[in-house]
């Protein structure tokens, strides 16, 4: 049954993004020229200046809060693959290949899907009551309601699930205007980047592979933001709080490729909290006291983030200035 998505504000988080170790997020295009880069990095097609893509940044926080959750590997996914989503918005069992089906929580609640958004599933399992509260379509063979049990409930085949459009929106980050003064000043024979050499050699025929990736240098520094939607007061607290765990286990973890031969180690640090309720939307042209540019929050570093949280929530949770 379709029901309206509220909407009670728009809470912003502006970040500085701190490359530790060179980060190399592939921008395709390879050179196969001889000299040339095997793997160069993405760039922004006006200035040619590295850039972080909010896809990428985005899509390993989500691989970071699923592992944190445990969630199952419900969905085929691409090369052989698979990953989690929510079949639809009310909890049920993913039907995988010809397996077990494998249980998933429905995207109202699920922490992943409200936060990331996901697609609706096909030909899984809804129990039967539910279903038919819900409205869903159900699967039919020779003109019966396809069913079965699981666990001593009677759960209905469904057709197909309901999108959750996403909740959180990270932006693209872009170099910080010192940070891009200070490479180009750099001489690497690339412009604002730098080469690493690479030279892969086979264990058994000891053969070597050699290769050159290009790679955004260490201490470049990128202006990171999120937009989280507040839709509901209580599940926005818990969904800020996730946001603040999966950027601090980033940081332990590696954006960006090859990870686990030292690159894409960043940091985040000089937070700022913004806050837009809907009052503060419809009084902006006629209160000069509503300023969208000054934060209400500010942390340090992703540690005093998790220590200041509770104020965090406090403000969210009602004390958020009008």
């Amino acid at each position: 049954m379709l029901q309206p998505r509220p909407l009670i504000g728009k809470f912003r988080l502006q970040s500085t993004l701190v490359v530790k170790t060179g980060l190399h997020i592939g921008g395709g295009g390879e050179n196969l020229d001889i000299g040339g880069l095997d793997k160069p990095v993405v760039r922004d097609p006006l200035t040619q200046f590295p850039y972080l893509p909010g896809s990428s940044i985005k899509g390993k926080l989500r691989s970071i809060l699923e592992r944190f959750y445990n969630k199952p590997l419900n969905r085929a996914g691409s090369r052989d693959t698979y990953r989690y989503e929510s079949d639809d918005w009310v909890d049920g069992y993913s039907q995988v290949d010809s397996g077990d089906p494998i249980a998933y929580q429905g995207a109202r609640t699920c922490p992943i899907s409200r936060l990331f958004g996901s697609t609706g599933g096909s030909n899984f399992w809804v129990e039967s009551n539910l279903r038919r509260q819900e409205e869903l379509e159900a699967v039919e063979s020779q003109g019966r309601v396809v069913t079965r049990e699981i666990d001593g409930v009677e759960y209905t085949q469904v057709k197909r699930g309901r999108n959750h459009p996403a909740r959180l929106m990270i932006r693209d980050s872009h170099l910080q205007e010192e940070s891009a003064q200070k490479l180009q000043r750099v001489d690497t024979r690339l412009y604002m980047t730098e080469w690493k050499f690479e030279n892969g050699i086979d264990r058994v025929t000891a053969a070597a592979n050699p290769r050159q990736i290009e790679r955004v240098p260490a201490d470049s520094r990128f202006e990171f933001e999120l937009v989280y939607t507040v839709e509901d007061v209580q599940q926005g607290v818990e969904d800020l709080q996730n946001i603040a765990v999966a950027l601090s286990i980033l940081e332990d973890d590696a954006l960006g490729g090859h990870g686990s031969r030292g690159y894409g180690k960043v940091e985040f640090c000089n937070f700022r909290c913004f806050w837009r309720n809907l009052s503060q939307y419809r009084r902006v042209t006629t209160d000069e006291t509503i300023n969208f540019r000054l934060p209400f929050l500010e942390f340090e570093d992703t540690l005093a983030l998790l220590r200041g949280f509770g104020q965090l929530s406090g403000q969210i949770q009602g004390e958020l200035p009008e």
